[in-house]
C-alpha cells in the first residue's frame, strides 16, 4: 500500500520541481530543487557521483522532498524516506527521460555522463496540507 494519499498524488505525477533535502556530514541540511519521477512506489532523481547530495546520501541514506502546488501555494506534500538504490546511468538516459517529462529544452549530459546516477527514494512517511 502506498503512503501517498490520492488527494496529493497529482503533486508527484505532474511535472513539478521538488526540493530535495539531504544531511551534510556536519549535520546541517542541504536543499536542492530537483526534477523527479514517481513510479507508484519510489521517487527517482538524477545527479552525479561528484555532487554534494550524492556524498551526503553515502553517509546518511535519509532524505526528504517537498513539492508545493503552484496553483495553491499552501497545498504541499512532503515525502520522507530512505535511499532504496543508487543505479549507474552512464548514458544519461534517465536525465533524458526527466527532461522530456518536464518538456524543457536541454542539452544531453555529455560532460558528466560517466558520473551520472539515478537515486531511488523509498517513502517511509509523509506530511501534507
Amino acid at each position: 500500500m502506498s503512503l501517498i494519499p490520492d488527494s496529493h498524488l497529482d503533486l508527484l505525477t505532474r511535472p513539478l520541481c521538488g526540493h530535495l533535502a539531504t544531511r551534510r556530514d556536519d549535520g546541517s541540511l542541504q536543499v536542492t530543487p530537483m526534477w523527479f519521477s514517481y513510479d507508484g512506489t519510489d521517487l527517482s532523481f538524477t545527479t552525479t557521483s561528484t555532487r554534494r547530495k550524492y556524498r551526503n546520501l553515502e553517509q546518511d541514506p535519509h532524505l526528504s522532498v517537498s513539492i508545493n502546488d503552484p496553483d495553491q501555494p499552501y497545498r504541499y506534500l512532503e515525502v520522507r524516506g530512505v535511499v532504496a538504490g543508487i543505479d549507474p546511468d552512464p548514458t544519461g538516459a534517465f536525465f533524458d527521460t526527466l527532461a522530456r517529462r518536464y518538456g524543457l529544452p536541454y542539452d544531453p549530459p555529455v560532460a558528466d555522463a560517466a558520473d551520472r546516477v539515478v537515486i531511488r527514494m523509498r517513502p517511509t512517511a509523509i506530511s501534507k496540507q
